[in-house]
């Protein structure tokens, strides 16, 4: 008698196979679930292998449009980054799968989800609060988390055996000596030979962007225009190229940034759970946006509402980071960051060349830049009168301050 349902989030991979024909041994049904979030899959290849290892049913579901729509650009509103370097492209993809997952789940009527997050990872946490938030009352089988899984698959070693003895198919070609995770945002790399922090990334590791030295010679030059915090059209100026759905904008400008090596990253993180560790990444696209975001909203947002929306970013960038996306309090946050972009509309333009991303212009009918007013040649609605009270005012704290600080040093 079967134990219950299972909806294994499913990559096709070696791990997950395993994991399947597994849970199949201890007794489960179980449905293959795979989201299409934009990498390098062969969909129709990994339907039939699940199919063969025993799925009772497989769900091969197109997450893209949503992920970009719903995921990346209330990141891209929030300039969201964690610990100041990584655009958090896997982070934000988990919430989407596990959404996703949980649906499935409920509509087949599964007790169970599972999923092959190492233990040690911080994608076992995102998946679960995701399970949790929008399924109360499902269970949750981590293989990795059970003893007599982790103890009986020690190494990928232990799990070709494994494989070859169940009739799994495993791979032809050599696996490179580092973990991959790839969607359309970013290609993450880390563990093998990663894992000294000192050695350098092969140049031969990065799939989604050229090496900077090797890019072409003359840059391309973009226009986005942006409406409440997000793009709504790209155009590339010299080629006279548009594109204004947001899943079309997103891979363009992955395609622009990957031909002109844009957003290469070698960082150490902090991971949820206490440790440390390397990361590589790659995000063109993303970081084209970012830059291009940054710009428009300090042009448009007052300087006030910019200082305390900084500070729901990074909060924001926290939560999505430690799986909290279905969180009260990251929701609330959301919230506010969307409140803030109502006036985040306008058009930049950039260049993209060799690595780098150079702003070169702005314009937007919510400006806040009020170029009289600035101006060195003439007047405007301004008396430099006025700046030395401000002055003053200002110095009072600052006075005080040394002074006492003067008079205790002297005693």
């Amino acid at each position: 008698m079967s134990k219950g349902l299972v909806v294994l989030a499913y990559s096709g991979g070696l791990d997950t196979s395993c994991i399947l024909v597994w849970l199949k041994e201890q007794g489960y049904d179980v449905i293959a679930f795979l989201a299409n979030i934009g990498q390098e899959e062969d969909f129709e290849a990994a339907q039939k292998k699940a199919v063969n290892l025993g799925a009772k049913k497989v769900f091969i579901e197109d997450l893209r449009s949503e992920f970009v729509e719903d995921f990346i650009w209330p990141a891209v509103q929030a300039n969201a980054v964690y610990e100041d370097r990584y655009l958090l492209g896997t982070a934000v993809a988990r919430p989407c799968i596990g959404r996703r997952q949980v649906e499935i789940a409920r509509k087949e009527g599964a007790q169970f989800v599972s999923h092959g997050a190492t233990g040690k990872g911080n994608d076992q946490i995102r998946f679960e609060l995701t399970c949790y938030a929008l399924y109360p009352e499902v269970k949750i089988i981590a293989p990795w988390r059970i003893p007599e899984f982790y103890n009986r698959f020690q190494g990928r070693k232990d799990l070709m055996e494994y494989a070859q003895k169940r009739g799994i198919p495993v791979p032809v070609t050599p696996k490179a000596p580092w973990s991959m995770d790839a969607n359309l945002m970013h290609i993450s790399y880390e563990s093998g030979i990663l894992e000294n922090p000192k050695s350098h990334g092969p140049a031969d590791l990065y799939l989604m962007t050229k090496n900077p030295e090797d890019a072409p010679n003359t840059p391309d030059v973009l226009e986005i225009e942006f409406g409440n915090g997000v793009p709504l059209k790209v155009t590339n100026i010299k080629e006279s190229q548009c594109k204004d759905s947001p899943l079309e904008i997103f891979l363009y400008l992955n395609e622009i940034g990957g031909k002109h090596g844009v957003g290469r990253i070698d960082i150490v993180e902090n991971r949820s759970i206490g440790m440390k560790s390397r990361g590589i990444y790659e995000t063109p696209g993303g970081t084209i946006l970012l830059k291009a975001h940054l710009d428009i909203e300090t042009f448009t947002m007052d300087k006030e509402v910019r200082r305390i929306k900084q500070g729901l970013s990074i909060k924001f960038s926290e939560f999505i980071y430690n799986g909290f996306w279905y969180s009260p309090e990251c929701d609330f946050v959301r919230h506010c960051i969307a409140k803030s972009q109502e006036n985040v509309q306008g058009k930049v333009q950039l260049s993209v060349f060799k690595g780098q991303v150079y702003i070169l212009g702005r314009e937007s009918p919510k400006s806040l830049y009020n170029e009289e007013l600035v101006s060195m040649d003439v007047q405007g609605d301004y008396d430099p009168c006025d700046a030395s009270g401000f002055i003053r005012i200002s110095a009072v704290r600052l006075r005080e301050h040394h002074r006492l600080q003067g008079l205790s040093h002297n005693k």
